[in-house]
């Protein structure tokens, strides 16, 4: 994975901001759909990593409330903006997305930790 400072992302990363993309489920949608779709979308984030694509963590929220969404934490803006404009659950129509910047304290030392 993209770490601080390590791996596919040295020398680009900029320490004091990530960037998040918070995915929601859109109004009505079928949720058979998007476990069709789920396996495309896995494929999508796993090629998008092993390709360089500095994507540092994603997931879903872990609440009962499958609407409530995921988010994905990207070293750059330029990449959470390519990886929504690929990804089946958008190209789809399952979910929104939304890009926040997102000044991280790492109390733990992650990520390189």
């Amino acid at each position: 994975m993209c770490r601080r400072g390590r791996g596919s992302c040295a020398g680009r990363y900029d320490p004091s901001v990530d960037f998040v993309v918070l995915y929601r489920l859109r109004e009505g949608v079928d949720r058979a759909r998007v476990g069709e779709v789920f396996p495309r979308h896995q494929a999508y984030y796993r090629a998008f990593h092993e390709a360089g694509g500095e994507l540092i963590a994603l997931g879903p929220f872990a609440t009962a409330d499958a609407a409530a969404g995921s988010m994905g934490v990207f070293a750059t803006r330029e990449a959470a903006e390519r990886f929504i404009a690929d990804d089946p659950f958008v190209t789809e129509g399952l979910a929104d997305a939304r890009i926040l910047d997102w000044n991280a304290v790492w109390l733990d030392g992650r990520p390189g930790a």
